[in-house]
């Protein structure tokens, strides 16, 4: 394990010399026509810039998942933290540094979480979803389901992060069947845990996480209908009704089609998968973002594109008194 201070614990004016994995690297041209590089730098939780103002061989060599060891330090510039290269190399064999060491993973066990999936589909009661849902989570698939990030950038971007956004949603839906009994109660949960089984294929982590060729050209809610719809063939006698009710949640789960949905919701349990996926991706990535765009000076963090504001990082806690 890779034992260095995280850059959200970096000062300005405080010295590195640290292994980063290069997320991006950019050879511009200065108005001065001077050759420079913009770098991206990530340790396992967060990012920086840097720049190298030279014409660097090996910058040159630099692709997206290159490990490179960095000597310099931590500098502020437009208000931004960034780090000033004084010495840079690719890490070798000997350093001991593997890919791994640079992707984040949940906080949350994943045995625990692994044994609460696994026992929700025990918990459904109609036989057909149930069949479903186990040859779907079989033993190879499940095991790649379990270790994905549930996206490249924006919410449950890290490794396991599949499955602990999946346990999120199949909470929030279990809840509201409880508050509206007219809810299909299994066809929601099998919806909560199907809707995003394309990640599987759209998602890669080698390096870093990437989207595939074939996530790029399908996208996961195409991949996901296509999977299910195949392996529900294998089981005699699955009611047409049922299956089109589960394919849709798939195709709607992203509500709208300006979001990539190629059907809006249509049914209860769709209109409340959607709300939960809403809900579950976008906590978790306001959370992410007040902790990695904090502002000491300042509660609010810089604008985040994304969420198309700002965020507010109050200090209040649970205390009645305080």
């Amino acid at each position: 394990m890779l034992e260095q201070k995280k850059l959200l614990e970096l000062k300005p004016g405080e010295q590195i010399e640290h292994f980063f994995i290069v997320k991006k690297c950019e050879k511009k041209t200065s108005k001065t026509n001077t050759t420079y590089y913009t770098l991206e730098l990530s340790d396992n939780k967060s990012s920086m810039i840097s720049q190298v103002f030279n014409d660097s061989p090996i910058c040159d060599t630099l692709i997206p998942g290159s490990i490179i060891k960095v000597r310099g330090c931590i500098t502020t510039y437009q208000g931004n933290l960034q780090i000033k290269i004084d010495r840079i190399r690719l890490a070798i064999p000997e350093d001991g540094v593997e890919v791994k060491d640079f992707l984040r993973k949940s906080e949350k066990d994943l045995e625990d979480m692994k044994c609460e999936f696994i026992n929700r589909i025990d918990k459904i009661n109609n036989q057909f979803i149930k069949s479903l849902l186990k040859l779907v989570f079989n033993e190879d698939d499940f095991d790649k389901f379990s270790n994905m990030p549930a996206g490249k950038a924006w919410h449950h971007s890290y490794i396991h992060g599949l499955l602990e956004h999946t346990l999120e949603i199949i909470k929030i839906c279990d809840l509201l069947a409880d508050f509206h009994p007219e809810v299909n109660r299994d066809i929601l949960i099998a919806g909560a845990m199907l809707h995003d089984y394309g990640k599987i294929e759209e998602l890669s982590f080698d390096n870093m996480f990437e989207y595939t060729d074939k996530g790029k050209l399908l996208g996961h809610i195409v991949i996901s209908a296509m999977k299910i719809d195949s392996i529900i063939k294998t089981i005699p006698d699955f009611p047409d009704e049922l299956k089109n009710c589960i394919l849709h949640l798939i195709l709607s789960h992203q509500g709208k089609l300006e979001y990539a949905s190629p059907v809006v919701p249509k049914t209860l349990e769709a209109i409340i998968l959607y709300h939960a996926d809403e809900l579950s991706a976008k906590t978790n990535a306001y959370k992410n973002a007040l902790e990695l765009e904090k502002n000491e000076n300042s509660k609010w963090t810089k604008f985040i594109r994304l969420a198309e504001t700002e965020l507010y990082a109050h200090n209040i806690n649970g205390n009645i008194d305080d």
